[in-house]
């Protein structure tokens, strides 16, 4: 499974990302993979879910299968994510 974060580094919210990921990573050992939405990966990943708001959090199966998805703020807790980080 993959468990990706969208959002952009010079945003007031960007902190709150920075720090949730890093505290993600403290308790469970695993990396959340980050994506800047206007980079062209970006792009096609939220033409392809249909991410329009910022950040977004989203739990991928291997084929591609959303499992889930955190829009906005607040963002969900280590525990929601990590139950989907496989």
């Amino acid at each position: 499974m993959r468990l990706i974060v969208i959002y952009r580094t010079e945003t007031d919210y960007a902190r709150s990302v920075v720090e949730q990921l890093r505290e993600f990573t403290r308790r469970t050992g695993r990396i959340v993979e980050e994506i800047d939405p206007d980079s062209d990966e970006g792009q096609n990943l939220c033409r392809t879910y249909d991410i329009v708001e910022y950040p977004t959090i989203i739990a991928l199966t291997d084929n591609g299968t959303m499992l889930a998805m955190w829009r906005g703020l607040p963002l969900p807790t280590i525990d929601e994510m990590n139950s989907y980080a496989g």
